[in-house]
């Protein structure tokens, strides 16, 4: 990628300059400092970066994330398809296999340990980049697969470790994705000083996660999803008496929740910074068609439910006419 198409255009950058060391001084600055500065008018606002992240983990590390990635999005291709297949909306799903999805007790904890480490995964897949992709995928499995049959202890113990390692996922990934929308913001919307490789002139104050980019791990839709994994629990256990008044709150929450993640993928598809574009585009792309495929199997279920009901009319109608 051609570097000189991130930087504004203006006399003061120096030819001398490393672009590659640029790149990553500003995206992966978490310590911007402002300085007082004489020219109010051209240059109100002077920052520079003062502390990065710790140089990126050996290219292994970004390629075992990779493999990671890709069979937990492989393996919740397979169930979803599997679950479309089953018919009147049962889960086709063994126990064995539930444990390994993205939102279960072996893949949520490594996915938070990636985000842990994320700021250092930035050679071939970069988590700044893909990091929002895999907890929309965290997100999918937690609200499409719900093993009711468990017992109440069990189920209770189980969602509530997944509404924990989604907490815990959405803030790690926020530890990645602000200082790279920040930097983002510092060196798209700002003018080089000329004092330093990281010295910039801005019009406005340059605020954590910029203004360029809205979208937060820790965020709405986050909460939605918890929210309706918190509605799941308490509809287990307090009984048929009690989860009647929550069915309805729980199946509005859950259908603004894929409103919210369709609202998500979307956006980051559309505006996050134009680099690893192909990438990004598959990642994305591969999130939306579970969307697509969440959206296919509500439309069937439906299909199937009104079919069940037309059929139990006709026994009922035939029935009273042989009376």
């Amino acid at each position: 990628m051609n570097m000189l198409l991130w930087l504004p255009a203006y006399p003061t950058f120096q030819p001398g300059w490393d672009l590659e060391q640029i790149h990553a001084t500003f995206f992966k600055c978490i310590s911007w400092q402002v300085e007082e500065t004489l020219d109010t008018f051209n240059c109100p606002y002077h920052y520079y970066c003062d502390k990065t992240y710790p140089a990126n983990y050996p290219l292994l590390v970004d390629f075992l994330v990779l493999l990671f990635t890709i069979a937990s999005y492989l393996v919740t291709l397979v169930i979803v398809v599997m679950d479309m297949s089953s018919g009147r909306g049962k889960i086709f799903l063994v126990h064995s296999k539930r444990y390994l999805l993205p939102s279960g007790p072996i893949s949520l904890p490594l996915t938070i340990l990636a985000f842990a480490k994320g700021s250092q995964i930035n050679t071939i897949f970069p988590l700044s980049c893909i990091g929002p992709a895999i907890l929309l995928m965290v997100l999918i499995s937690a609200l499409s697969f719900d093993n009711g049959a468990d017992k109440d202890f069990k189920y209770t113990f189980f969602v509530a470790s997944t509404v924990s390692g989604i907490l815990h996922a959405s803030l790690y990934l926020d530890s990645i994705v602000l200082p790279y929308y920040t930097g983002y913001d510092a060196l798209m919307s700002s003018t080089f000083s000329g004092e330093c490789a990281s010295c910039v002139c801005r019009t406005e104050a340059l605020v954590v996660g910029g203004k360029l980019l809205s979208y937060r791990g820790w965020s709405m839709t986050t909460f939605f999803v918890v929210g309706v994994l918190c509605l799941r629990i308490i509809c287990k256990i307090s009984g048929e008496n009690c989860a009647g008044k929550f069915l309805f709150i729980k199946a509005l929450m859950e259908r603004f929740s894929w409103i919210l993640i369709t609202v998500d993928c979307v956006y980051l598809t559309l505006h996050s910074p134009p680099e690893r574009v192909m990438l990004r585009v598959a990642a994305f792309g591969g999130i939306l068609l579970l969307i697509f495929l969440q959206v296919l199997k509500e439309a069937f279920s439906q299909i199937y439910s009104m079919a069940y009901v037309a059929e139990k009319l006709r026994w009922v109608s035939t029935s009273l006419q042989t009376v």
